[in-house]
């Protein structure tokens, strides 16, 4: 069975959009925060001479 619309069965469309949103939003955080610190790692980071 598939979890995913057994959950989403279980709630109403007003509450799927908001779930589906809060995530959506979550997901948007995470790869930001990833990105900046990414790009934060690399502008710290000693420059190497070869």
């Amino acid at each position: 069975p598939n979890l995913r619309k057994l959950f989403a069965a279980s709630r109403s469309e007003q509450e799927e959009s908001a779930y589906s949103r809060t995530a959506f939003y979550n997901l948007l955080f995470f790869v930001t925060s990833i990105a900046a610190f990414s790009y934060a790692a690399q502008r710290l980071a000693p420059t190497k001479v070869l």
